[in-house]
């Protein structure tokens, strides 16, 4: 989960003003600059930012207060593959005559003794979007040891979007530094966002730092000044984890009110009784919740014929899922239209769930609007109303006493059960009559994979022959009617014949329509593979099939949690029949391990049940959705053992 904590407007005021910043005159290195040749703490990277500089501070300019910038920094490259950090690209944003300026761009190659200095000539200046525009230039004469320097400034009449401070990125930081001077006619509301803790936090009042022409009284400032030394760098590239956004060490800053030159007071962050009142007016979501009586006219009569109301959400749900393909677009202004998208039969995902909550409600069934943001799109705030945060929107749906959320834009979901992406801890539940609300986003807890199989040797054909049997549920068998809805059967069989371990080949398939339902699928597979059963010794691993095919945590340190979305169960069982004329000669060694709260436990054993049978059995759990960084070594031991057992458990036979 983020760690953030707010900084107040007046964080701890020291007597002495704020005249820690460091000084870098731009051009020159310092010693520990020209000597600096390996960074000691991770010996792997490629980069170094030596050090890194902010300053923001509010200026009149042409007659406009505006915000500058000013930037500065030093890059070690220490190897060859570290080159694309001499590749420079710096935004700008332009909007209704309004535009942002980058100036004063100057950048200098250092190679020992010599420097050597960009030409104005070779900064580019490329158009992105209708808003947005870049200045782009690359460093001369690059190459390892070289030391990038670069500066700019940059000014921008939004006064207002005081953004912050990016303190890690994806290369380590030796020192990074923000300073900013507010007028105290802005007060701001602050998040630190990350793991690491500041090094430097102090703040302190500038008198009479701010004037504007025609204005009889100054204002003074708040001078605040953060930084942070031996900063590792943000690895993003393992699984299971939410936005990097979430994670990465930095302090945002949002305008939360100002105080006009002529005295009156502008309000920015909002209470969430004015978003309540607001979204209820708003043209995309609130007035596209009064339509019920469109839907009740134009879908069929026979969804409200029915007199259980559970049964008639579901049935109202799946109308829904069919009626209309979803159009991959996210957000929850998107100019949503529910009669246009309902003609259409396609829409956003606000078109679709408001669509949905809207027949709901015609229905007689209480459904209400969650907002809510994806996993890769970062946790929402809960300190004040972020609307920016929030891209999706969901149904919640009150029945006899119990809450379902459901999400209409995926075909393959069941009744009750949100998509993947959707399971980030939270959402906001907009109820224009009582007031909105937090609710909690808790996963389907019953996710098992399990396998089960009969195995025997036939020495007659030299052939390893079975039945396996799959049984997956909850988000594992959402995942299983992805994979099959998207291929024919005969490629379904071959991708499975291709993961195997041996040269299976399937040779029948039955998908068990009884015992598969929306959130089970049940299959059996019979098959059989070449073996070597005329040696002295037979080796088996009993893992032709694996749940998965690697660790996928690996890292020696991550700064950040473990999310797997969901808790879930990986279940094994094999009962195999000893080669005719064999003996067993020794079986794997027995593993019991877990994490000290039992939350995740991994158990393993091979027995001989009688004098021809032998019964494998494997189960890993992880009974958690996301584990704190303190659990990442025992996790990480875990899938360790975890892929040891599925690759090297051989079972030994040898000759009577």
């Amino acid at each position: 989960m983020k760690n953030k904590y707010l900084l107040g407007l007046l964080v701890i005021l020291f007597v002495s003003s704020v005249n820690a910043q460091t000084k870098a005159e731009f051009g020159k290195l310092t010693t520990k600059e020209k000597n600096f040749t390996s960074y000691q703490q991770d010996s792997t990277v490629n980069a170094v930012v030596l050090f890194e500089k902010g300053e923001n501070h509010f200026k009149v300019v042409d007659s406009r207060i505006q915000l500058v910038k000013k930037y500065h920094t030093k890059i070690k490259i220490l190897k060859r593959e570290g080159f694309d950090q001499a590749n420079i690209s710096i935004r700008f944003y332009h909007n209704d005559g309004l535009k942002e300026k980058i100036r004063n761009i100057h950048a200098i190659t250092h190679n020992g003794a010599t420097q050597s200095i960009l030409p104005q000539d070779e900064i580019y200046t490329t158009d992105l979007t209708e808003n947005w525009s870049e200045k782009k230039f690359t460093f001369p004469t690059v190459q390892e040891g070289s030391i990038l320097e670069y500066e700019y400034e940059l000014v921008s009449p939004y006064f207002f979007n005081l953004t912050g401070w990016v303190f890690q990125s994806d290369i380590p930081k030796v020192y990074s530094e923000f300073y900013a001077e507010i007028p105290s006619n802005y007060i701001y509301n602050r998040t630190m966002i990350g793991s690491l803790k500041l090094d430097v936090n102090e703040a302190s009042i500038k008198k009479n730092c701010f004037y504007v022409e025609g204005y009889s009284e100054p204002a003074d400032c708040e001078k605040v000044l953060y930084a942070m030394k031996d900063i590792p760098a943000f690895k993003a590239e393992e699984e299971y984890m939410l936005a990097s956004s979430n994670y990465i060490s930095k302090i945002e800053f949002e305008l939360s009110q100002y105080l006009r030159l002529n005295g009156t007071r502008a309000m920015y962050t909002k209470t969430w009784e004015d978003v309540d009142k607001e979204l209820k007016r708003e043209r995309d979501i609130g007035k596209q919740l009064t339509k019920s009586a469109f839907f009740e006219k134009n879908v069929p009569n026979e969804l409200f014929e029915i007199e259980d109301d559970l049964a008639r959400a579901k049935k109202i749900y799946d109308y829904i899922k069919k009626h209309f393909t979803w159009n991959k677009r996210y957000g929850i202004y998107q100019d949503s239209r529910v009669k246009a998208a309902f003609e259409r039969k396609s829409g956003s995902v606000g078109e679709i769930n408001l669509s949905l909550i809207n027949l709901l409600n015609a229905s007689d069934i209480e459904a209400e609007m969650l907002l809510m943001s994806t996993r890769q799109n970062g946790l929402l705030k809960k300190s004040h109303p972020v609307m920016s945060d929030f891209n999706y929107l969901v149904a919640k749906v009150n029945i006899d006493g119990k809450s379902y959320l459901l999400d209409a834009t995926d075909k393959d979901l069941p009744f009750g059960v949100l998509p993947y992406r959707c399971l980030n801890y939270y959402g906001r539940v907009m109820d224009f009559k009582k007031g909105s609300y937090w609710y909690d986003i808790v996963p389907d807890k019953q996710n098992r994979m399990i396998f089960r199989s009969q195995v025997s040797f036939d020495h007659d054909e030299d052939l390893v022959k079975g039945t396996f049997d799959s049984f997956q549920t909850g988000y594992f068998a959402l995942s299983k009617r992805k994979e099959m809805r998207g291929m024919t059967e005969d490629e379904y069989l071959s991708k499975m014949e291709e993961s195997s371990n041996d040269d299976i080949e399937i040779l029948e398939y039955t998908l068990k329509e009884k015992q598969s339902n929306a959130k089970t699928v049940a299959e059996r597979f019979q098959f059989e593979w070449e073996g070597s059963l005329n040696n002295d010794q037979i080796y088996f691993n009993p893992f032709f099939i694996k749940f998965f095919g690697k660790n996928p945590l690996t890292l020696n340190e991550r700064n950040y949690p473990v999310d797997f979305g969901h808790p879930r169960t990986y279940e094994f069982m094999m009962n195999l029949t000893v080669p005719e004329g064999y003996i067993l000669k020794s079986l794997p060694d027995k593993k019991t391990l877990g994490l000290a709260d039992k939350s995740a436990t991994l158990r393993f054993e091979c027995s001989q049940m009688n004098q021809n049978t032998i019964t494998v059995l494997m189960s890993f759990n992880l009974r958690k959705s996301q584990y704190d960084i303190s659990s990442y070594e025992g996790l990480k031991m875990l899938f360790g053992n975890a892929m040891d057992v599925l690759d090297n458990s051989l079972i030994v036979f040898e000759k009577s």
